[in-house]
């Protein structure tokens, strides 16, 4: 019997009727998922003044990590620019660092953003920390050419979609523990939070509607964790298992009301809370995940995107952080 369950906003459930969904993932699945041609970034750079770099960073074991780097051309600037640090998604196990980047440029657009986005390895291939490695090694590779980059290392947000944002939540817990690099905030869309796969709204979804499900969940994370027992996987790989989510920068969670990472989500922005910090969740009613990816054009899609790019320029205002620093009584 399907368990009673919120129901898709109007528009999404008319787009998503019109769209062939996966019914599993495993491995035979996942091998011809990845055989699909990369997205196109070239389009989406067509109409941007966008200067466009490609480095590769090592991993901690000697790898090239892919990055490229996407800054505002022609642009005269009197100070340095606030940078976009982005992990895309893909369960872990597949995409690149081109998947979902119209999401970041538009940051670019909107408040001359530098967008750096990391092509970390994927699992079953890398296992473990390796993939939260990969995207902190990119990381202090920003900041130590912030200068160069034109970056501001006091206005540097990470952010990811799904399995990105999951490792966002990571690269940040990562950062807080060793005390480097200072990240201004995270933004955490629909992250990937919780090996467990446990909540309800994960029950919920087992069978779908929408582009994830449970039992799609489980086959990221047995890829990710291997051979590892529950007793072994780190925070910084399941970062809903940090005992302390104190310290972390203002951070931005944002899910849909139907998908399976609302509950994780929810309450880890109450955790951030109940800790003492700051953070802005949006729960949208009726949004499957990874909605506004998958259709941009819908109502919700717009306005989920619209409310980001307000915070993020709050947030990333030059005088931001010293306003937040100021008491309050």
């Amino acid at each position: 019997m399907t368990m009673a369950r919120p129901g898709l906003d109007p528009q999404l459930r008319q787009l998503l009727a019109d769209m062939p969904l996966m019914s599993r993932l495993d491995p035979e699945v996942l091998a011809q998922l990845r055989r699909l041609p990369s997205t196109p970034v070239e389009p989406l750079l067509a109409h941007r003044h966008v200067d466009r770099r490609e480095v590769t960073v090592p991993a901690e074991d000697g790898t090239p990590i892919p990055v490229s780097v996407f800054s505002p051309a022609h642009t005269e600037r009197t100070t340095a620019a606030p940078c976009v640090y982005w992990m895309h998604g893909g369960g872990m196990v597949m995409g690149d660092r081109f998947s979902q980047i119209d999401i970041p440029l538009e940051w670019l657009d909107a408040f001359g953003a530098v967008v750096v986005s990391v092509d970390y390895r994927l699992a079953p291939e890398a296992t473990g920390a390796a993939l939260v490695n990969d995207c902190y090694r990119g990381l202090l590779w920003v900041v130590e050419h912030a200068v160069e980059l034109g970056i501001d290392p006091a206005r540097i947000v990470v952010a990811g979609a799904s399995a990105g944002a999951g490792l966002a939540a990571g690269v940040t817990l990562l950062a807080r523990d060793l005390g480097t690099p200072a990240i201004a905030a995270q933004m955490l869309i629909c992250p990937m939070l919780d090996h467990r796969n446990t909540s309800t709204s994960s029950r919920q979804y087992s069978d779908g509607p929408g582009v994830w499900t449970r039992e799609m969940n489980e086959f990221g994370w047995r890829c990710v964790l291997g051979d590892l027992t529950d007793d072994e996987v780190s925070a910084y790989v399941s970062p809903a298992l940090a005992d302390d989510l104190s310290g972390l920068p203002t951070t931005y969670v944002d899910t849909g009301s139907a998908e399976v990472f609302r509950d994780e989500n929810a309450e880890y922005a109450t955790r951030i809370w109940a800790a003492g910090g700051q953070a802005e969740l949006h729960v949208w009613a009726g949004g499957f995940h990874g909605f506004d990816a998958l259709y941009p054009q819908a109502h919700i899609s717009a306005t989920a995107r619209r409310t980001r790019a307000d915070w993020l320029t709050r947030v990333l205002r030059p005088d931001s952080a010293a306003q937040q620093c100021l008491p309050t009584h």
